[in-house]
């Protein structure tokens, strides 16, 4: 017996430290991963002072101040977060609007321990799980978490807890039944097919995995919720599904956008970061911020006149005064009301925020189509029941500025690729114009930049034939707005947005004749967003965009695409009346599951449930709530459209004038040739064969399927 306990302790010893080896690796791991961590953000620096109560809901903190990379960007001002209030932070590029997110994130300044914050800015991990399983483990761990917390209130502030009461009500809303059908909702309305569910996200792109990570965010409705422009990996549908989803978010937002329409939509505050390095609140949406500080500034420029104006006046009566006896008492009078002006502070002037030029330099003029389509089709698997498209018949010129728009999956950016020569059409033709050059832009175009450079050096060493000297490459990147110090800094320390700029003035420097943007407004503020709009208007070439920003298309789009149901189609009327469609298809969208069929409802419980946390200290019975979400499987078929009128004179630059009246097409020599019009086709027989045409550029330009183009004089 003794042999046998002396040899149980000498195991027992050994496993002690078999687990005291694991425990110290552990620990020596979590160390270096936080060294990792904190090298990553040791390039910043945040105080501030907890003003609100530990236990409270809402956050308060003052005296905040950031730096990084030795740069104050946010200097003695005051931060609050109130739950219900969806915040929208804007600001200029580079003033700080990322690291604000990091900082909070980290938990760099004291916000409260129960105050749980998800930081969007990292993609889900690349494992075997599918979406909807990763999505539902994460939401699982919350669960848990939750009830943990539960017990520790319960226990250290009792049941009478307004942050007990708060961790019930949302173990209730998660309600584990309901875990598969609500992750397919929210799968669904980002983007996510019924063929989707089944993809492992190992075998997804980071835009995709980024989705994820924005479900299982929407899915567990963290107290403090962080999106760094969470549209900027959406197409426009999802963009709009997004929109109409964060609008309705219960628990505290901040969200950095630069989509205008996006912050109408969901924010009920502004927070912007000022050229003076404050946080300054504003209550509203967008529209609403620009109105109240227009009229904010107007009065303050109003009260610094007129302070100006006093000081000019004392000044000068002063002066005017000299040393007579009898004035010097007024003078003195007159310098005590000076120097107590002085003393409670001057209103200072209003500074205008930036203000940017963007500009693409004229090109050669070429006759159209500069790019056409004829009889195209595209498929990847070479079958055509797989077919993105077929059947297409559209031409570009030298003044069209479309918008390709379309469900994800459509082909929005393979139609830009087949467009570039990229990928070959299974079938048909994309015909360029042998003189055509192209200026693209794509969403990983700054991975290009070479970081250890500055801007001035990259540009120069990339269009080393020009001979440019440093005061030029000044001015091409200035007029894009890097000006200052970053014209000199390293590339790797601009923000995203200098980084797009940087990209466009490399657009600009080789002269194109057709801009190919797909996605050009990400990391733009709106002030860009604006002069760009501006440089497309003036460029005197062609423009074919996909972008998820209404605020560029509204001002840039005259001819709308619309890629879907294996077809390009010309929709008919503006971007707006677009979005309103994909809304109103929302209404009657149904899904449950991430099948398309029917509609989610809340399943009833099948068998009694074990007693929760409330019902532990005889919470009172608190109503299920009930969730209805109604979604379609089939997008909307579009209206049917009437049938353009093809009746006028028309200019074809290969020939004399043609005259369409009815059914009858005049030749200048008197000689005539019937024509049939249905579902927007013109068809005519001549000599014996069979031609067809369209229309296009709002109806200007009739495009004939051997290339050829009639134009409405």
């Amino acid at each position: 017996m003794g042999k046998k306990s002396k040899r149980q302790q000498r195991l027992n010893k050994k496993k002690k430290k078999g687990k005291d080896k694991r425990r110290d690796e552990e620990v020596q791991k979590a160390i270096e991963e936080k060294k990792g961590v904190s090298a990553a953000n040791d390039y910043r620096n945040a105080t501030g002072t907890l003003f609100s109560e530990p236990r409270a809901m809402d956050v308060k903190i003052g005296n905040f101040s950031m730096t990084a990379y030795g740069r104050t960007l946010i200097k003695d001002t005051q931060i609050e977060f109130t739950i219900g209030r969806r915040y929208g932070l804007i600001g200029a590029n580079g003033c700080g609007k990322t690291t604000f997110l990091r900082c909070m994130a980290n938990r760099e300044v004291p916000i409260p321990d129960h105050i749980d914050i998800y930081h969007l800015e990292e993609e889900a991990p690349k494992t075997n799980m599918t979406a909807m399983e990763f999505v539902i483990k994460e939401a699982k761990a919350e669960y848990k978490r939750l009830e943990d917390f539960a017990e520790e209130v319960l226990e250290s502030d009792g049941p009478e807890s307004e942050l007990l009461q708060d961790i019930y009500e949302r173990l209730d809303d998660m309600d584990p039944e309901t875990f598969e059908s609500r992750a397919s909702v929210l799968l669904y309305g980002l983007g996510f097919l019924t063929n989707d569910f089944s993809k492992q996200t190992k075998d997804m792109s980071g835009g995709w995995r980024m989705r994820v990570s924005l479900a299982k965010a929407l899915f567990v409705k963290p107290t403090l919720l962080l999106l760094d422009e969470p549209t900027n990996h959406l197409d426009l549908e999802a963009c709009v599904w997004l929109e109409q989803y964060l609008a309705d978010y219960p628990r505290c937002l901040v969200v950095v956008s630069h989509s205008q329409d996006f912050l109408n939509g969901v924010c009920t505050h502004v927070i912007d970061i000022t050229p003076q390095m404050t946080l300054k609140n504003y209550t509203g949406n967008y529209d609403m911020y620009i109105t109240t500080k227009k009229e904010l500034e107007t009065h303050q420029m109003k009260i610094y006149r007129k302070e100006q104006d006093d000081i000019k006046h004392l000044k000068s009566f002063i002066a005017s005064c000299g040393t007579f006896s009898n004035l010097v008492r007024q003078a003195k009078s007159k310098q005590k009301i000076l120097d107590k002006m002085y003393a409670r502070g001057l209103t200072p002037k209003v500074q205008p925020g930036p203000s940017y030029n963007f500009k693409f330099a004229a090109c050669a003029s070429l006759p159209p189509p500069i790019l056409a389509f004829q009889d195209m089709a595209f498929t990847y698997s070479g079958d055509m029941k797989d077919a993105l498209y077929d059947g297409v018949n559209l031409g570009v010129d030298m003044d069209s500025r479309i918008a390709i728009v379309g469900p994800n999956g459509a082909g929005k950016s393979t139609l830009l690729k087949l467009m570039l020569g990229e990928l070959t059409p299974t079938r048909g033709l994309v015909r360029p114009h042998t003189h055509v050059s192209f200026g693209r832009y794509h969403q990983h175009s700054a991975d290009v930049l070479d970081e250890s450079m500055t801007p001035l050096d990259f540009m120069d060493s990339t269009f080393s034939d020009l001979n440019w000297d440093d005061r030029k490459w000044r001015q091409q990147v200035g007029r894009f707005g890097i000006s200052g110090r970053y014209q000199t800094a390293p590339i790797s320390v601009l923000s995203d947005g200098l980084k797009s700029r940087l990209v466009f003035s490399m657009i600009a420097t080789r002269n194109p004749n057709l801009l190919l943007l797909d996605e050009p407004t990400n990391h733009l503020d709106m002030e860009c967003i604006d002069a760009l709009a501006d440089a497309i208007n003036a460029f005197s070439g062609g423009m074919v965009v996909v972008s998820h920003d209404f605020r560029l298309l509204e001002q840039v789009a005259q001819t709308i695409w619309v890629v879907d149901h294996k077809k390009i189609t010309v929709w008919k009327g503006d971007i707006r009346s677009y979005k309103k469609s994909l809304i109103h298809g929302f209404s009657t969208k149904e899904i449950y599951g991430g099948k398309p069929g029917k509609a989610f409802k809340m399943p009833e419980a099948e068998e009694k449930k074990a007693p929760t946390l409330a019902e532990k200290i005889k919470k009172p019975p608190k109503k299920q709530p009930t969730l209805t979400v109604a979604f379609s499987p089939k997008e909307p078929e579009p209206e049917p459209q009437p049938v353009p009128s093809f009746d006028g004179l028309y200019k074809n630059p290969k020939g004399p004038d043609r005259k369409i009246a009815g059914s009858t097409v005049t030749f200048s020599d008197g000689s005539t040739a019937k024509i049939t019009t249905a579902d927007g086709t013109l068809s005519m027989k001549f000599n014996g064969q069979t031609c067809t045409a369209t229309l296009s550029d709002n109806g200007q330009t009739l495009v004939w399927d051997d290339g050829d183009r009639w134009h409405r004089k």
